[in-house]
């Protein structure tokens, strides 16, 4: 199998699960925040942090960074939605939980890829 093929198969599992949490999440009740959104890329950027940390200090060769930052996470993570949530927010007017959202889903996604990165790293030291 190509690694195209590979990377659209896991594309289409991470964007499956992403549709699970995210069902799973809005079943709990409606939010002012699009919290399963927020929770689905914020998860996802801990993810790629991981594979990368693995990738840089564990060895984890290029081919599963591949596979799995790009096509699991690329499917499961969803910046598309998160820039609707938010216009859409901003259009109803609520501009301050909009701003929330893209200021807070950008900080808490940086946050958590950096955090995967650090942890990756304490693995080694």
């Amino acid at each position: 199998m190509t690694h195209a093929l590979l990377v659209a198969v896991l594309g289409g599992l991470g964007a499956a699960t992403r549709f699970w949490v995210d069902g799973a999440i809005r079943a709990r009740g409606r939010t002012v925040l699009p919290v399963a959104t927020i929770t689905i890329n914020v998860t996802g950027s801990l993810l790629i942090g991981l594979v990368v940390g693995a990738h840089l200090h564990l060895g984890l060769p290029a081919t599963w960074q591949l596979l799995l930052a790009t096509g699991f996470c690329g499917g499961y993570t969803t910046f598309s939605a998160a820039a609707v949530e938010t216009v859409r927010l901003a259009q109803t007017g609520d501009r301050a939980r909009a701003l929330a959202n893209l200021a807070g889903t950008m900080l808490l996604a940086v946050a958590a890829a950096a955090a995967g990165l650090g942890l990756t790293a304490l693995w080694v030291a």
